[in-house]
């Protein structure tokens, strides 16, 4: 099933996100995983395509709806106090819900158009709208056949980057970082040097940081990639969602299937 990708990131990475693991050996899922904002704000950004409506008018409903999923403190603060106005953040949060603007988006200039408007609802500080930006540009690429170096190439170039240095060397002083500029590119370099879905999130979960969403923004790129996230994992993903989730991701595919 598409449009799971990052969704199955996130909940596999749920359990790390406070807990580094600078290991890419451990259970995928436990009893314990679940999903949470990002899971929770990339549905919501799915809506918000779907319908036409404004995207900080579907995040605030989808942070009523789900108050508790462990949105950031500004992100609460905006939303519960139905602001309207962003709040100049380049936290990963603009990254994290992105992907289903690389599903929808047809070529790059409507992709980076859009997944700016996405990002610009809460995080609109330069390196939260290039965040997206990437997130949803490899998205794109990935789904159309791009190769991971030119993926990469147009990353580096487009958003300066820097997506060369290795997982190896990156993961033993890498620490949580929620900005954009100090999580995206190692997540994208996760991608790079994956060889399924999972080994992606694998690779973002063992960099020891912000796992749930590195693994979110990994495994959507990924996802687009190969083409699959896998049954098994599929199946660990779809059961940990409620019907009301389940209902906005399947209208979304079906979409994407008839675009």
């Amino acid at each position: 099933m598409k449009i799971l990708g990052a969704i199955a990131g996130d909940i596999i990475g749920s359990t790390h996100e406070f807990r580094p693991l600078k290991s890419t050996e451990f259970d995928l899922f436990n009893e314990d995983s679940f999903f949470t904002d990002d899971s929770v704000l990339t549905v919501a950004t799915a809506d918000a395509l779907l319908g036409g409506r404004d995207y900080g008018e579907l995040y605030r409903e989808y942070f009523n709806r789900y108050p508790h999923a462990g949105y950031g403190r500004r992100f609460v603060k905006w939303a519960s106090e139905n602001s309207t106005e962003p709040y100049n953040s380049f936290g990963n949060g603009s990254a994290m819900r992105v992907s289903p603007v690389g599903w929808w988006a047809r070529d790059m200039a409507e992709c980076l158009k859009e997944a700016k408007r996405s990002a610009e609802a809460t995080h609109n500080h330069p390196e939260g709208v290039k965040g997206a930006q990437a997130v949803a540009a490899a998205i794109l690429m990935a789904r159309q056949g791009a190769s991971r170096e030119e993926i990469k190439t147009f990353c580096e170039i487009s958003f300066a980057y820097d997506i060369s240095t290795p997982i190896a060397k990156i993961r033993p002083s890498y620490s949580f970082d929620v900005t954009c500029q100090g999580s995206v590119p190692q997540a994208i370099r996760c991608f790079i040097e994956s060889t399924d879905f999972e080994s992606a999130v694998r690779l973002a979960v063992s960099l020891g940081g912000d796992a749930d969403t590195q693994a979110a923004m990994a495994g959507s790129i990924a996802e687009a990639y190969y083409g699959e996230i896998g049954e098994a994992i599929t199946l660990e993903t779809w059961t940990r969602l409620d019907d009301f989730l389940k209902i906005k991701v399947e209208a979304l595919r079906k979409f994407i299937t008839k675009r």
